[in-house]
């Protein structure tokens, strides 16, 4: 069972060497969750819940948008965005790197073997030169 909220504010806690984001939310009560026949989630966004415990880290929610039901007057509809997926890198420097993965929307990549026929004659442009070359496996 998923919860869903509204994010009322945003606390960044400074530990010195590292911050972590924290998010107070109204969240919604779970009478006021219903999945239709298409199967589209719908929230009632005035039942609020879970008062006790508004508090949740950056790193455990999903980013979703609320879009108002033409069908049912006082419904939102639950519309959900690709995985992004936050790492910390440490090691280079202090703090380390964030590195950012975004799902994409493409549905495969192309083959390998056909790499020659996409790139045509220009793709030699684009071969890096004056460095060893390093082979995977």
């Amino acid at each position: 069972m998923g919860f869903y909220g509204v994010i009322q504010e945003i606390w960044d806690l400074d530990y010195q060497k590292f911050t972590i984001p924290v998010f107070r939310c109204d969240w919604i009560d779970s009478s006021g969750l219903v999945v239709d026949e298409l199967g589209f989630t719908l929230v009632d966004l005035s039942k609020i819940g879970h008062r006790n415990d508004q508090f949740v880290l950056a790193s455990q929610v999903k980013q979703i948008f609320f879009v108002d039901d033409l069908m049912h007057r006082g419904w939102s509809v639950v519309l959900s965005m690709p995985n992004r997926e936050y790492n910390d890198v440490i090691g280079d420097e202090v703090l380390g790197d964030v590195i950012i993965e975004c799902e994409t929307f493409t549905r495969g990549m192309p083959n390998v073997d056909t790499f020659d026929e996409l790139v045509g004659e220009l793709g030699s442009q684009n071969i890096r030169g004056g460095c060893e070359d390093i082979w995977i496996e």
